[in-house]
């Protein structure tokens, strides 16, 4: 990320095959490194920018450069002077807010002068009355008329005060504002008169209710604790702002009511979802104007506090309410935007990335309500930059929350990546099967241009592609020569690639492989046909013992490869039972049984090699390379997934989840819960573990999935998937952290570093579980139906991710699909999920999901 202090760093040029675009290319900025150090760079040739925000501003000076520099770009850019001027125009903002009906406004009147199209016409606005004028003079009746009816108009409620004030863009910034008491009828009306003559088209003249300050007891008054009250909604007369008691008997009068201004940053994040950032708050007499830079910035615990207001669940309730108004006016916002031409917004890549909403806190209804006053572009932004910088040293706590600028900047390195990656080509081997289907939809919104290699010539995705070579892949001791065959089809159907991945177990051999004949990024070969095999993966990590330490022969369990009868006797000598026996390259926990004693391992193998010998008998679990197996130890534990991404043998972001306990003999995953529940420092050790593994293995760049227990004595490696985790992890990392592993594996397999979170935080939490056709083929096909399930999942009651097409039960079976319920907490997400499969009929006496369940409580 870079900063530019002058326009004169930054170069607009004509961008090739894009009419009336440019290109922005940096000549000069200042660089920020890890630890605190800077640097004033020159890059030459200048850097190709692939995200823009601006401070913006209409007047001369280096505020109108940006905004000429953000127009029409073919980056990204987070702001444009189009936009803002519809966002701080207090009228617009207010009506559209009021049509939406979310979100309180303050009782408005307006008269306007030539207004935005944008206001013109339309549903009338509860609260809100636009009067156009045909022109700025003679207009004495008319204002009197209409200033009269709004002051004696039930819309102003408890009202004592109005403001009069002038909206546009060219006021921004400036303190344009007259208070008048609601009696004074003639004070308001020349006001009004007054600023009408300063207009100019598409601005307004404003005559708004002041919101009364909430009035809380001053400190020191405790009857809302004599009464045992646990809630501010019923008391009548409660609003939010305190009168200081007179210090003496006979003393000075008390100080004035004081106000609270709320304001609150918000951002959009992955999927065009609004989420609140940081709010902070400013306090003031309530017989001032309030507005930024005027007040010292605090904590909205600490504001509330001082008008007294400090029972946490009143406060949570506050913060609640401002953060469902915030989220709200973004919401709006940014469907306003949806419907605007690309001229309108300042280019077609600008959109609004983040807002600044100001509160006033009042009571309507006779609950503390956040009132939006208006939106700006980087005050709130500022006013939450000043706080955080107060904290000098770490803090726990609310003092030790993100940085509000933290979702902002995700944001910018998404749009950043989605902008590199557009039109990029891609070779992609092994299509996959319904749990997949993502991967098409994602490639169409992310403008990825994808070559498909696949064995099934009637795939549906060969209609989905740019290029779809059929080619058989399925007897995968081939791979080497497979790879330099599909390596020469590549080169003539003449294909320029510029990266080249699978997601797919059976594939991922044959994709390093092809990596390497066509000279793409890949981690080498070796390394991954080491992770492949399960047997030779925890052998070699078992002698490596370091350094670094710790090394990763700690994690390594003991186990035998198994080809024959004869390997099972031995093995049964080598590892200690009981065990668990596992096809060497299979996947979906297909054929995996604890086995407690010789006999049971016996006859396990006889059934392995008798009911699945080839790719025929399971398609898609890795019998292309046979089906020999191993015996590995068993060990207790929580079992736990943890996916990272991984470039140049560094460590980017790591993702960890909980499993549920398995329906034992069988290893089928039941139940899963994200983010994990670990302590720290237990998380921290099964992501070194994991990545230690890989590094052992040689993995070197790729998205790669872990599965590992923790024991007493630490983490154990179950086995490394050397591809993105399959099942739901995708969906639930993207729908938590805001992070695609498609698009990371995507950026990886291009030689492109991903620029993510490296702490990243979960917004929310999920619980989920799994769906088996042998234990709920009933309720699948009724109650819990694939088309109930949906319309579940459209509602936004459930999450579910579809795992196979046909419900087929059998004892080598693979989950039908996840069910999951989100939470703010661990424990309100698995509540909802045990009501709803108990509704659903997913619970049963022989799929006990509570049991499932109860690791996450």
């Amino acid at each position: 990320m870079l900063l530019c202090l002058s326009p004169a760093w930054l170069t607009k040029v004509p961008a090739p095959g894009q009419l009336g675009e440019a290109a922005l290319l940096v000549s000069k900025a200042v660089s920020f490194y890890p630890g605190g150090l800077t640097f004033l760079d020159d890059f030459v040739p200048p850097r190709r920018a692939t995200y823009f925000l601006a401070g913006l501003g209409l007047g001369p000076g280096r505020g109108r450069e940006a905004a000429e520099l953000a127009r029409n770009l073919t980056c990204p850019t987070g702001a444009s002077a189009e936009l803002a001027r519809l966002l701080e125009d207090r009228l617009l903002m207010r009506r559209l807010l009021s049509q939406q009906g979310r979100v309180a406004v303050p009782a408005t009147l307006a008269f306007t002068y030539k207004p935005l199209g944008l206001l013109r016409g339309g549903d009338a606005s509860p609260g809100l009355r636009l009067v156009e004028l045909s022109g700025k003079e003679g207009q004495e009746t008319l204002v009197k008329e209409e200033v009269g009816a709004f002051l004696h108009s039930e819309a102003l409620g408890d009202a004592v005060q109005v403001a009069v004030k002038i909206s546009g863009w060219r006021w921004r910034g400036r303190q344009a504002l007259c208070l008048h008491p609601q009696v004074e009828l003639g004070a308001v009306v020349d006001t009004v008169l007054a600023l009408l003559e300063k207009l100019e088209e598409e601005e307004s003249v404003l005559v708004e209710a002041v919101c009364p300050p909430a009035r809380l007891p001053f400190p020191g008054e405790s009857y809302l604790c004599q009464l045992g009250v646990g809630s501010l909604s019923w008391l009548p007369g409660l609003s939010a702002g305190f009168r200081s008691p007179p210090l003496y008997p006979g003393g000075p009068s008390p100080s004035p009511e004081m106000a609270v201004r709320i304001c609150a940053v918000v951002c959009r994040t992955q999927g065009d979802r609004p989420l609140l950032s940081k709010v902070v708050c400013g306090v003031g007499r309530g017989d001032r104007p309030l507005g930024h830079q005027k007040s010292l910035p605090r904590t909205l615990e600490v504001a509330l506090a001082q008008c007294g207001l400090s029972e946490a669940a009143q406060v949570a309730a506050v913060r609640q309410r401002v953060k469902e108004a915030a989220e709200a006016v973004l919401a709006a916002v940014l469907a306003l935007e949806a419907g605007l031409s690309a001229e309108q917004r300042g280019g077609r890549r600008a959109c609004t990335d983040f807002l600044g909403v100001d509160f006033a806190l009042t009571v309507s209804g006779r609950a503390m309500t956040p009132v939006a006053l208006e939106l700006n572009c980087s005050l709130c932004l500022e006013a939450c930059g000043t706080l955080e910088g107060l904290w000098a040293a770490p803090r726990s706590g609310l003092a030790a929350e993100e940085a509000a600028a933290a979702p902002l900047v995700e944001t910018m390195l998404r749009r950043s990546a989605r902008y590199l990656m557009e039109g990029k080509q891609l070779l992609l081997v092994g299509a996959g099967g319904v749990s997949k289907k993502f991967v098409w939809e994602a490639a169409r919104d992310y403008g990825l241009k994808l070559h498909l290699v696949e064995s099934d010539p009637n795939h549906f995705a060969s209609q989905l592609v740019q290029t779809f070579i059929h080619f058989d892949m399925t007897e995968h001791r081939r791979d080497e020569e497979n790879a330099r065959l599909l390596a020469e089809l590549v080169r003539a159907r003449g294909l320029q690639l510029d990266g080249c991945f699978s997601y797919w177990d059976d594939c991922l051999v044959l994709t390093a492989l092809l990596c390497q004949e066509l000279g793409l990024p890949c981690s080498p070969p070796a390394a991954v046909c080491l992770a492949k095999q399960k047997s030779r993966t925890q052998l070699h990590l078992s002698r490596c013992h370091g350094p670094p330490w710790p090394a990763p022969s700690l994690h390594a369990v003991a186990c035998c490869p198994l080809e024959s009868e004869a390997d099972v006797e031995r093995a049964i000598h080598q590892v200690p039972l009981p065990g668990v026996m596992k096809l060497e390259f299979g996947a979906g926990a297909v054929g995996v049984r604890l086995v407690e004693d010789a006999s049971q391992c016996h006859e396990h193998f006889s059934r392995i090699a008798r009911d699945l010998r080839g790719e025929a008998d399971h398609p898609g679990i890795g019998l292309g390379w046979g089906n020999a197996m191993l015996l590995m130890e068993f060990v207790g534990g929580t079992e736990h997934d943890v996916d990272l991404v991984v470039f140049g043998g560094r460590l980017l972001a790591a993702f960890v989840s909980d499993n549920g306990p398995t329906r034992l003999p069988g290893f089928t995953e039941t139940a899963a819960c994200m983010p994990t529940g670990l302590a720290p420092e237990q998380e921290a050790q099964m992501v070194q573990a994991a990545f230690r593994c890989c590094l052992g293995c040689g993995l070197l760049d790729g998205v790669f999935n872990v599965e590992l227990k923790l024991t007493g004595a630490g983490p154990r490696l179950i086995e490394i998937n050397p591809r993105m985790g399959g099942f739901y992890l995708r969906d639930w990392i993207l729908e938590l952290y805001g992070v695609d592993l498609l698009l990371a594996a995507a950026m990886v397999a291009c030689g492109l570093r991903p620029a993510l979170p490296t702490h990243p935080h979960a917004r929310g939490h999920l619980v989920g579980i799994m769906c088996l056709a042998s234990q709920h083929l009933q309720a699948l096909s009724s109650t819990a139906s694939r088309e109930t399930l949906q319309a579940l999942h459209d509602q936004g009651l459930l999450r579910l991710n579809l795992l196979e097409e046909a419900l087929v039960p059998g004892e080598y079976e693979e989950p039908y699909c996840s069910v999951a319920c989100a939470g703010s907490s661990p424990a309100e997400a698995r509540l909802r999920l045990l009501g709803l499969c108990q509704g659903l009929g997913i619970d049963r006496p022989n799929y006990p999901v509570a049991h499932f369940l109860s690791h996450f409580k």
